[in-house]
């Protein structure tokens, strides 16, 4: 297996995996634009990135749903599990890293490990001690990545200084992309929480390379559905050094995702503007664009987060919600001691893209 740098890189982009890139950019344009079209980008950070979040989760086996994750940001009181727990722990790691990717256009290590000590809550950092490998289901061994401190130290190093100077090479980012996910999970820079570490970095790469304006590429739920190709094709490389079926594997993902994504994205707007006119036709006195935000900020909302939002009292809050739903705009649950509001076609979304 080598690792960064390593000689005649871009011998990698073959006429079949350039052709593959060329569509994946076109579409992840397309993407990049259409996103764009949504007044208020907290909508679909909100929305997506959780997405992203319970799909890339779900690669490693944490399972949960989304109505679980829709009820769990409600409140902290409620009963949240520890699988929930884990994909709401990825959506704050992939949140707080876009923040500072957003502004520096740069991944640092220490941006790499801020999002490994979100994910495992604990500062166990680099791998320091031999003895990791990676076994397949029948417990046999089928990778070692490197052992010694020293070995990963530098191995991160060079891949962090790969990541961010784009003079290293010319190759596509998306190519480089993918080399740089399978460099990643190679090193296998830490105890835990590997998978999920690298695949948030796909998406805080295609920011910092200004593909995307927000991290809304969808990938982990190609990866999901596509498992064992994505851990066989990783392995090929590692076991015969051919990199074309893996980075074609990555490249289809990205057109197919983003494909997927814009379908989603115009579709929620499509969504907005329904409830936008309903609102102003129905309820005209109570209609503002920061209350149509909230619904779509928050699939499942309550009485504080329109307090908090629309800077209203309680009893103001509790009414736009009531009207809300009397119009068949929302429906009301009870959780608790607590009423809580759903918006059904926003969530129905979510759930036929699973």
């Amino acid at each position: 297996m080598q690792f960064l740098p390593f000689p005649n890189i871009e011998q990698l982009e073959t006429k079949a995996v350039l052709k593959k890139a060329m569509l994946a950019n076109r579409a992840l344009a397309e993407l990049k634009g259409v996103v764009g079209t949504i007044p208020n980008e907290a909508i679909l950070i909100n929305t997506l990135a959780l997405q992203e979040a319970k799909n890339s989760s779900a690669i490693e086996n944490i399972v949960t749903t989304h109505d679980e994750l829709f009820k769990a940001e409600l409140s902290d009181e409620h009963f949240v599990s520890l699988a929930t727990k884990e994909v709401q722990n990825y959506n704050q790691a992939l949140k707080a890293a876009f923040e500072h990717v957003r502004t520096q256009r740069i991944i640092l290590l220490r941006d790499i490990l801020a999002i490994q000590e979100i994910l495992e809550q604990n500062k166990a950092g680099l791998r320091r001690l031999p003895g990791t490998s990676l076994k397949n289901n029948l417990g046999e061994i089928i990778y070692t990545p490197p052992q010694h401190a020293d070995d990963v130290q530098n191995l991160m190093s060079n891949l962090v200084e790969f990541i961010n100077n784009n003079a290293l090479s010319d190759l596509d980012p998306l190519v480089k992309m993918a080399i740089i996910h399978h460099q990643f999970e190679s090193i296998h820079p830490f105890y835990d929480g590997n998978g999920r570490t690298g695949r948030i970095l796909n998406i805080l790469y295609l920011v910092a390379q200004d593909l995307l304006d927000l991290p809304v590429l969808y990938l982990s739920h190609y990866l999901i559905k596509n498992k064992q190709d994505y851990y066989r094709y990783i392995q090929e490389v590692r076991d015969t050094g051919n990199w074309e079926n893996w980075l074609i594997y990555m490249l289809d993902g990205v057109t197919q995702t983003a494909q997927s994504s814009i379908i989603l994205v115009n579709e929620i707007k499509k969504l907005m503007q329904h409830y936008k006119h309903k609102i102003r036709t129905e309820l005209p006195k109570i209609y503002q664009q920061e209350l149509l935000n909230n619904l779509f900020n928050h699939p499942y909302t309550k009485i504080e987060f329109i307090m908090n939002e629309l800077n209203v009292s309680r009893l103001t809050a509790t009414s736009y919600l009531n009207e809300l739903v009397n119009i068949g705009v929302l429906e009301k649950e009870k959780i608790g001691r607590s009423n809580y509001y759903i918006n059904r076609p926003l969530f129905e979304l979510f759930l036929n893209r699973d």
